[in-house]
Order: structure tokens, then C-alpha cells, then sequence
């Protein structure tokens, strides 16, 4: 939806900062509310490729809930992003998703926009944000099983690619499942595309549970 984009990019804007802050600022206050009444942070694309295909699933148009999934490049700028949706910013509902190893980026990005300190993960949970172990892409693999993976793969024309992969000196003695993090992250959007088939794909009672509560809260 093109409002949803130029809301990303409004937001993208002024979050960087610069002479065209304010400009970006103004665009982002006027698509918010309207355009915009829920914020999802996620860390990058193939987390917002997840959201999204599990929204699909369930038959959910998030564009036209105006809830607008946004990937801000990395957890260490998640407080800057939160400021920005606080009261003293565009004052909208804002929910997370986050890797385990950035859970403190995100606790504290809480603390520093005025939801509370030293939140437990429960508490975070409260507030619609939620952790994967270890990350997202450990949990879609943990939930589809290894033969679930294979047959995604083998699916999207990748299987033979992995064989190959498997047998690189740097992968051997590896644990599958390292092997297959690993893999879904050495070609650009390989990551995103697989986030999605592996949720399309999964068994109902399968979807990890980060991802499934952050939908109920949106």
C-alpha cells in the first residue's frame, strides 16, 4: 500500500536525522492516525516477511488495519524509533519483535520511551513485545523440523543449492541447524523469501509463539 511506504520512509527519515528531519517528520505526523494507527518494530525484512505471511494466513489485511510493519535495521536504534511513536511523538499504538540476543536493546529502548524499567520478559510481553529463541529463524526451523525445511527448499528449488552448501570445509561437522541459519543468510533475500514460505508452510499449531502472540496484539 503506498501509504504504508511512504510512511516507512517519513519514518526512516526523520529517525536519521539531518536537514531533512523535519520535513520527513511532518510527512510521517501526517500519514500517522490515519494511514497508521499501529506500528510493529521489527528488526529487519525477513522478520516483517514472517508478521506478514502469518497475517495472510489468518486473513488479515494489516495495510488496510492501518498496521504498518517496520524494520529499523538492527535493534540497537529500537529506543530512537519508540521516542518517535511516544507521546511526544506521533502518540500511536507500537508493538516488537526482537532476537533474543537484543532483548536488552529493546528493554531498554522501553525504559528510555516511558514504558518502565527493569521489565522482565513477561512484563515486555504485556506491552506486545516479544522475544524469539534465539531468533526467528532458529524458530521457524525449530517448529518445521529439519525434513520440514528440506521440503521447503526442496520446494523453492534450494535443496540441491543446501547439499552443496553442507559440503563447504566451513559447514562441515556443523549442526544441521546451524547449517541452515547459516545458508538462508548467504544470498541477499534469501533470509525474507524463506521467513515467509517457512510460515505459509507450517502446521497451524506449529507457529512459534513470539510470533503468534505479537499478532494477537496487533
Amino acid at each position: 500500500m503506498p501509504e504504508l511506504e511512504r510512511f516507512r520512509a517519513a519514518v526512516g527519515g526523520w529517525a536519521a536525522g539531518g536537514p531533512s528531519a523535519a520535513a520527513a517528520e511532518a510527512a510521517a505526523r501526517g500519514l500517522a492516525g490515519d494511514a497508521v494507527g499501529t506500528v510493529v518494530l521489527v528488526e529487519g525484512v525477513s522478520d516483517q516477511s514472517a508478521v506478514e505471511a502469518l497475517a495472510a494466513r489468518r486473513g488479515r489485511d494489516l495495510a488496510g488495519e492501518g498496521v504498518c510493519v517496520l524494520p529499523i535495521g538492527g535493534a540497537m536504534g529500537v529506543g530512537r524509533y519508540l521516542r518517535l511513536f511516544g507521546a511526544r511523538g506521533l502518540a500511536i499504538d507500537v508493538r516488537g519483535l526482537c532476537d533474543e540476543a537484543e532483548e536488552g536493546y529493546f528493554r531498554n529502548g522501553l525504559a528510555q520511551a516511558g514504558f518502565g524499567t527493569g521489565l522482565s520478559r513477561t512484563a515486555m510481553a504485556s506491552l506486545g513485545f516479544h522475544v524469539c529463541v534465539a531468533d526467528l529463524e532458529e524458530e521457524l526451523i525449530r517448529a518445521s523440523g529439519i525434513e520440514g525445511v528440506e521440503r521447503v527448499l526442496a520446494a523453492g528449488n534450494d535443496l540441491a543449492r543446501f547439499r552443496l552448501f553442507q559440503h563447504q570445509p566451513a559447514q562441515r561437522g556443523r549442526a544441521i541447524e546451524r547449517q541452515l541459519r547459516r545458508f538462508m543468510g548467504t544470498t541477499s533475500g534469501r533470509k525474507a523469501r524463506y521467513a515467509r514460505l517457512l510460515v505459509l508452510a507450517l502446521a497451524a499449531d506449529r507457529i512459534p509463539r513470539p510470533l503468534e502472540c505479537l499478532l494477537a496484539d496487533v
